[in-house]
């Protein structure tokens, strides 16, 4: 199931908008699902700078090595520390305990961009 309330990129991620600037990043279940059994989580620092469509970690798994990209411009603001003992929450709950990071948005952006896709969007993409 993709969760209306998300926008979602062609390489798979997710983004929440938190409010007051702030946005959450996950990857989604059909990226989880492809990659299996999720093995070791790279995520970016709190206080890094990342620029939209630059990759700022990894996900490894059983079967191969994916890159992290962000999604927004911006500086993370907090990074999910549980995934560096339980990286397989990725598999269990990619829309809710497996959420990766968040980030400030840049004080020129006002929100979730609009060219995200909405999860019609993200559905017709993946074919599920």
């Amino acid at each position: 199931m993709i969760p209306e309330d998300l926008r979602y990129t062609e390489a798979h991620e997710w983004v929440r908008d938190l409010g007051d600037g702030v946005v959450r990043i996950g990857i989604t279940d059909h990226a989880q699902s492809q990659l299996g059994d999720v093995v070791f989580v790279q995520l970016p620092a709190v206080g890094d700078e990342v620029t939209a469509g630059a990759a700022v970690g990894e996900v490894e798994s059983t079967k191969s090595v994916s890159d992290i990209y962000s999604p927004v411009v911006g500086t993370v603001s907090a990074v999910n520390d549980a995934l560096d003992a339980n990286p397989e929450l990725i598999n269990s709950g990619p829309y809710e305990a497996g959420w990766m990071f968040e980030i400030r948005l840049a004080d020129d952006a006002t929100g979730v961009p609009d060219d995200l896709l909405d999860a019609a969007a993200y559905q017709e993409l993946t074919g599920s």
